[in-house]
């Protein structure tokens, strides 16, 4: 018997940010940033791109190397920090548009996601003009065939007296009528076609219609996303921010504690011999 696989959820590293299988559910980084941990101890915010992910120094790894290969960074397009490398290669920009690891992470995901409900739309629009297409041929093959059996018996009931009734026009002296000569048995069926044509190009033309409504909905929903992963950035950013200005404020404070602590005691020892010369004078 084979054994059971169990799928491992796909999740992100608490610390780098990149994806790996989660195989337990208080695992919560991934095999690279725990070996670091355990080496470095716990990681700080990086200074270009605030991912707590700098183990050794102030820079993350992956900020480190992208300096050391394009240089320093630049201010990225869609958060506005300053952790974009530019590769000098237009083709590697998203859009043309210089973004840093996380907004390209987050803009080429919401294009996917929106190219794959694009093409799961028209699919299933696609295969439901085709089913009332089927369904209107069958329709009218089945009513045209139904119209030329009565047609057929009418014609054969009609060409006495239409042959009748042209003898007479003749016999009169007339002018001949093509109009009473002839008469169109599958006028009806054209009708229906013409009518069953104007119902599909009409339907056609609402299916685009919502289309292009579903892709402005999705534009402004990617729009709201970047929009919010910005805010998020900006209040990640002031946060850092409030901690190191908080970290200093507490140095200076405890830097201050102690040279007061050096002043109280150097107060102290010099009081003691005056108080011993006292006792000792006669």
């Amino acid at each position: 018997m084979s054994e059971c696989r169990i799928a491992h959820p796909i999740v992100k590293c608490t610390y780098c940010r990149t994806e790996f299988q989660q195989e337990s559910k208080t695992n919560t980084i991934c095999k690279k940033c725990a070996q670091n941990v355990k080496l470095y101890g716990t990681p700080k915010p990086c200074q270009y791109c605030n991912i707590i992910a700098a183990f050794i120094g102030n820079k993350c790894q992956r900020c480190t190397n992208s300096e050391k290969k394009y240089g320093p960074p630049h201010s990225c397009e869609q958060c506005k920090q300053q952790c974009a490398f530019d590769r000098k290669d237009d083709r590697k920009k998203v859009d043309g548009k210089l973004l840093c690891w996380l907004c390209t992470l987050s803009y080429k995901r919401v294009l996917q996601k929106t190219k794959e409900q694009c093409k799961h739309l028209s699919s299933s629009s696609r295969a439901s003009l085709q089913e009332k297409e089927q369904y209107s041929r069958l329709s009218s093959s089945s009513h045209y065939n139904s119209q030329k059996t009565l047609s057929t018996s009418s014609i054969q009931n009609e060409i006495p007296k239409k042959k009748a009734k042209f003898d007479a026009i003749s016999a009169n002296g007339d002018s001949f009528s093509p109009d009473l000569a002839l008469d169109s048995p599958g006028t009806d069926h054209f009708v229906i076609i013409a009518q069953l044509k104007e119902e599909v190009a009409t339907l056609k033309k609402m299916l685009h219609q919502k289309d292009q409504m579903i892709l402005e909905k999705e534009k402004k929903i990617t729009e709201l996303k970047a929009d919010l992963q910005y805010q998020e950035s900006q209040m990640r950013a002031k946060m850092n921010q409030m901690e190191k200005t908080h970290k200093e404020v507490m140095e200076q404070l405890q830097a201050k504690n102690r040279e007061l602590l050096k002043q109280a005691a150097a107060l102290s020892k010099g009081k003691k011999p005056e108080k011993s010369g006292a006792i000792t004078s006669p």
